[in-house]
């Protein structure tokens, strides 16, 4: 069984390279070849990093979260099949080399660093708490997508202006179709931490005795959660569009950024077990 976990190990970064591959050449030279190439390949990659996860969670006894290198593994799956998602919703599959380069990343630190652990806490091996970290890493690629698709926004919209086309309008999709991915990326992110908080909370009193709903990331989460409903009902209830939406996915992102950063090097808290 390790020895598969091993083999698949070394293969992901491999697998993650050539979709990348694909989806960068496809977006230089636009061809049919390409575009299905890019699809097979994603598609077998996600294959091979679930079996991956599974396998190895099964082979451990505890989902893959309990150092960095577990966690960016995870991380990497999270984002490319959140990708996946978001491709299948909207259509739209000529953005994949913006985005996927990410995992390709995360999964070739993970692939180099990771090692087998066998001994953890016992708090570790909850099949919540897989599902809650799951989610909200999901969640938090959604945003992150969100941001990207804005960005991309403004770059088009900037080129427009300025009547200076180049590849970024010649290959990306109109302005509403950018707005529309950025909004449905925030949408995705916000489910999922929806999710994730909601399976914290479920989970929390029972794995601490004493559990403290005011941990600095919880608090964080709460707060990111909160803005992002505020700008995805204004866009229903008060019509926002356009610009404003990108600058509120962006401030989200930022806020998002924050907590995960800076708030990991202050605070401590029950998301700390070691």
């Amino acid at each position: 069984m390790r020895n598969i976990i091993h083999t698949l190990n070394t293969l992901l970064p491999i697998f993650y390279g050539i979709t990348f591959l694909f989806y960068l050449l496809n977006y230089i030279y636009d061809k049919r070849e390409l575009s299905l190439g890019k699809r097979l390949s994603l598609f077998i990659t996600i294959l091979i990093h679930f079996f991956y996860l599974l396998i190895r969670t099964i082979e451990f006894n505890h989902t893959p979260i309990t150092t960095v290198f577990e966690i960016m593994t995870l991380l990497a799956f999270a984002i490319t099949i959140s990708y996946y998602i978001i491709e299948l919703v909207t259509d739209v599959r000529n953005t994949g080399a913006f985005i996927l380069f990410l995992p390709l990343i995360f999964q070739t630190v993970s692939s180099f660093n990771i090692k087998d652990l066998v001994e953890v806490k016992d708090i570790l091996r909850s099949p919540y708490l897989g599902v809650h970290v799951f989610t909200a890493l999901t969640g938090y690629a959604g945003i992150t997508f969100s941001a990207i698709y804005g960005l991309l926004y403004l770059l088009l919209y900037k080129q427009i202006k300025s009547q200076k086309f180049g590849l970024i309008f010649n290959r990306m999709p109109n302005l509403e179709l950018l707005e529309y991915l950025s909004l449905v990326s925030a949408l995705v992110g916000f489910l999922m931490l929806t999710i994730a908080i909601v399976i914290g909370f479920i989970w929390l009193p029972q794995a601490f005795t004493e559990p403290s709903y005011f941990d600095p990331k919880l608090v964080a989460t709460i707060i990111i959660w909160l803005f992002y409903a505020f700008g995805i009902f204004g866009r229903w209830i008060f019509k926002w569009s356009g610009r404003k939406i990108v600058y509120l996915s962006l401030t989200g992102f930022v806020i998002t950024l924050f907590s995960m950063s800076i708030l990991n090097l202050i605070f401590t808290g029950f998301h700390k077990f070691f």
